[in-house]
């Protein structure tokens, strides 16, 4: 899109209106993409919509007043910065079934309450706000007392889990009668979608950095407006940036693999070559040592519970990870496979492939886990690091003398470690 066209969309007046009234928060229009479409929607569907990064304005919103223009610009425009279409993509790829109706109505509940306060702006028709959603559809009347802070309370993907009750029938979703799902459907009934299909898949990486992008964004703007933001309360869910496990392994073995420069007393420093150890014509400089990075060859152990719950995928792309980083430090590693007891040991080069030897893992593991004789096994290799691939059921009576890192499923994100530091695979 020209830049002529982005600064000449039918929502130009209604982004105008928001910079006037409220600078900081109205001025997050300004990071996003507008366009106007040529047709009308089709019943059930928004003036305006997004697809998660632009605003797409159909030929019937400049008919609009300028307050309810304002509105429908506000509210999508809370869409893009609360990273609606992503999450809802994000979602989807975790559970495979995402109902688009029951979480567009989520999202609108959230951002309606967000805005109710401003009185400057008329918000869609029938705009669904929490505290109905919250009394009518999830039955809480007493938490839909308070708006504010129920908007701290409930964040889309949680509301999204109370509403969707829908059955299963042959591993396939279906509705059932007077269900939770029913009545939100009936109470947003007059609600028009305006959450289009995501504008591309993101890649970790930039689903953490567009997150923390955001977020700056709203807290600087709710910050600047004060009494004057577009937001009531800053709403629990503003996005939250989260490093990605991969991102966060990397970081945290390239620390404990890399070389580290050590002093040699076999060897000068380059200063004392530099003046061949003289201070003077008849004076010369003490010894000097220098430095080098010789020293033992990091190492690492990986630690597999192969009767835990990490699926294959998930075990082939973490042990991937691992491999990789060990491979560019030119580190062996050492895999240990066990349950109740040690049940293989493999060792691997620093220079082997950056894949996992997954022969090592056929066949194995049919005990309940006990991370004690897996863990001595660790320690005897005397690593840099020991990582534990794991679910975390089981006991560990031995606690090495070298670092230990779970690594654990989203699913056991709240288990209890007995040391150590954990880290969540998403």
């Amino acid at each position: 899109m020209s830049a002529s066209a982005q600064h000449s969309h039918r929502g130009l007046h209604a982004v105008t209106h928001l910079l006037e009234h409220a600078p900081g928060t109205g001025g997050l229009a300004l990071w996003m993409a507008h366009r106007d479409l040529d047709d009308d929607p089709e019943r059930g569907v928004a003036l305006v919509q997004t697809d998660g990064r632009t605003l797409f304005y159909a030929p019937a919103f400049e008919h609009l007043p300028l307050e309810r223009q304002v509105g429908w610009v506000a509210h999508v425009m809370l869409h893009v910065a609360l990273r609606h279409v992503a999450r809802r993509e994000a979602l989807r790829a975790l559970r495979g079934d995402v109902d688009d109706t029951l979480f567009n109505l989520c999202a609108d509940a959230v951002v309606n309450s967000t805005l109710a306060h401003v009185d400057w702006l008329d918000l869609p028709d029938g705009a669904l706000r929490l505290p109905a959603l919250l009394a009518e559809v999830l039955r809480r009347p007493e938490e839909a007392r308070d708006e504010a802070a129920a908007l701290q309370a409930w964040d889309v993907e949680r509301l999204y889990d109370a509403v969707d009750d829908r059955g299963r029938s042959g591993g396939r979703k279906v509705r059932s009668d007077k269900s939770t799902a029913d009545r939100m459907r009936q109470l947003g009934r007059q609600q028009t979608a305006d959450l289009r299909a995501g504008a591309g898949e993101e890649a970790p990486e930039e689903r953490a950095a567009s997150a923390q992008q955001w977020q700056e964004r709203l807290l600087r703007a709710h910050a600047a407006d004060g009494a004057f933001s577009l937001l009531r309360a800053l709403p629990g869910e503003v996005p939250r940036s989260r490093t990605p496990w991969a991102l966060w392994l990397r970081a945290r073995l390239s620390r404990v693999l890399a070389w580290r420069v050590t002093p040699s007393a076999s060897r000068p420093s380059r200063s004392w070559l530099a003046t061949q150890g003289r201070m003077g014509p008849h004076r010369r400089r003490p010894w000097e040592p220098g430095h080098t990075h010789a020293r033992a060859v990091p190492r690492l152990v990986l630690v597999v519970d192969v009767s835990g719950s990490i699926d294959d995928g998930l075990l082939q792309r973490f042990a991937g990870e691992v491999a990789a980083i060990a491979r560019r430090h030119a580190a062996p590693w050492v895999l240990v496979v066990g349950d109740d007891a040690v049940r293989r040991v493999v060792q691997v080069p620093g220079d082997a492939p950056a894949s996992l030897p997954l022969g090592a893992l056929a066949g194995v593991g049919s005990g309940d886990t006990d991370f004690t004789p897996l863990l001595e096994e660790a320690d005897r290799h005397k690593p840099d690091l020991i990582v534990v691939l794991t679910d975390l059921d089981g006991p560990a009576r031995h606690r090495p003398r070298a670092p230990v890192l779970w690594a654990v499923p989203a699913e056991q994100a709240n288990a209890a470690r007995p040391f150590g530091r954990h880290l969540v695979l998403g």
